[in-house]
């Protein structure tokens, strides 16, 4: 009880401090209750949130009856929740185009039988374009600011993801087998290196990273090549792995070994890697991981729609391995709503481990900023609202019947709130939402130009 008082002494202190000087905040964000995110996962109630230069330069307690600081622009947050923008750790943001074309089937049969010839067949830059446009529409809608992605044709993504405003960690997808945007497999990680060339300081929103298929898709001189661009460049190396025990049970009788084994053979478990699913990995799997320093994605629909299986995260966490929570594509998902995630990812595990204390709502709603934005390689820059993080800001709705009464703000986001609760996103200190209205893009033509491709696709299939 001390240290909150202290911390809401300090709050005021610097309130008056800030009010008696002649600053003019570019945004200021007052009457609302602040989910910090720190370290302590301080919640600042009546907090004031002030922005400048695209960081957020001050936090405070809003006195009763006070005016906010001035500021060039001040949005009253209503007595809503104020947090971090989300982190989805895992996308393919093109393939939005293909939701709910190819359901209720297991992982293999659906890649072979039907995405990957429906992006044989489908997939070129103007289709990426506008797929993209939509995903990042859903994203904003739901309150994500920060995505990783990997894909084909990945300049296009990244010009739609620029239009946004959104910021994004970007792989350039790398496969053993001819591709959208590379026919020629040889040429897979010449054509990443020039997209890492093209964007690495092109956009400070925008972080290209690699993106590997799988270890069965992607030989061991592929993978190889492909982490040592990623450390040659100081990027992300991203690889779904261990997803499905029909990919076990392959990589133990062809090469005795288990995935991530393999992929730790192959010195690839580093700091710099992200392993998405991860599902079936045992007990040595998970040392070698955090022994590497190696991140995962945690995607628990994907996992469920798909039957691939649950994976151990309360293990991962145990053994002091970051997680951050990911959607997957919309293909296998079949949305990229990372409050219905959390949700999920908290109740699965309850049940799985028949404990109700494992992935409590902070751990949740951690794995959905500062714990993801660890894993993607912007720790420290986005997840938290903290003196000096980026401005990458949502305000929840908590005016609502479903949100009343509201006693404890974190359980309140990973049991209650939901996507159409987000009223206000800010990404680096602009805002790209107000009042559940998108700012950056034209809703109306995305949606006609995507139905358009849909009636394309439609038509090819059998």
């Amino acid at each position: 009880m001390l240290m909150r008082e202290l911390i809401v002494t300090t709050l005021r202190l610097a309130r008056r401090i800030f009010m008696a000087s002649d600053t003019v905040f570019d945004l200021v964000i007052h009457n609302g209750t602040i989910l910090t995110v720190n370290d302590d996962f301080d919640i600042v109630r009546q907090g004031t949130l002030c922005i400048q230069n695209g960081r957020i330069a001050a936090i405070s307690v809003h006195e009763p009856g006070e005016q906010p600081p001035p500021a060039k622009a001040t949005i009253d947050a209503g007595g809503g929740i104020v947090m971090p923008g989300l982190v989805n750790t895992h996308t393919h943001l093109p393939m939005s185009m293909f939701r709910g074309l190819a359901d209720d089937r297991p992982l293999m049969e659906w890649l072979k039988e039907t995405i990957f010839p429906a992006e044989a067949a489908h997939v070129h830059p103007e289709t990426v374009f506008r797929a993209t446009q939509l995903a990042c529409a859903e994203m904003i809608l739901s309150g994500t600011t920060t995505c990783c992605d990997g894909y084909f044709l990945e300049n296009s993504v990244a010009r739609a993801v620029q239009l946004s405003g959104m910021r994004a960690v970007l792989g350039q997808g790398v496969i053993d087998y001819p591709a959208p945007g590379v026919p020629d497999p040889a040429r897979n990680i010449a054509h990443a290196a020039r997209f890492v060339e093209t964007w690495r300081n092109a956009d400070p929103l925008i972080t290209p990273a690699v993106f590997c298929h799988s270890p069965y898709t992607c030989s061991r001189e592929t993978l190889t090549k492909a982490k040592a661009l990623a450390r040659s460049q100081g990027i992300l190396f991203q690889i779904h792995a261990a997803e499905t025990r029909t990919e076990r049970d392959l990589f133990l009788r062809e090469h005795g070994v288990t995935p991530i084994r393999y992929l730790d053979g192959l010195g690839l478990l580093d700091a710099g890697t992200l392993l998405v699913h991860a599902v079936w990995t045992d007990e040595t799997d998970i040392r070698r991981i955090s022994a590497g320093g190696a991140v995962i994605s945690h995607n628990p629909e994907s996992n469920m729609k798909l039957a691939s299986g649950i994976a151990p995260v309360e293990k991962f966490l145990a053994a002091g391995i970051p997680v951050g929570l990911g959607t997957d594509g919309c293909a296998s998902n079949n949305n990229l709503d990372l409050f219905q995630e959390m949700d999920t990812a908290a109740k699965l595990h309850k049940v799985n481990t028949l404990d109700p204390t494992v992935m409590d709502a902070r751990t949740v709603i951690r794995m959905a900023t500062a714990m993801g934005a660890r894993a993607i390689g912007l720790g420290g820059v986005v997840g938290t609202l903290e003196i000096g993080s980026q401005a990458d800001v949502i305000i929840i709705d908590t005016g609502k019947p479903h949100m009343t009464p509201l006693y404890h703000p974190a359980s309140q986001i990973v049991y209650t709130a939901k996507a159409s609760d987000v009223r206000t996103v800010v990404v680096a200190g602009k805002v790209i939402m107000a009042d559940g209205r998108i700012l950056t893009l034209d809703l109306a033509e995305i949606l006609a130009e995507v139905r358009k491709i849909a009636r394309r696709i439609n038509k090819r299939q059998p």
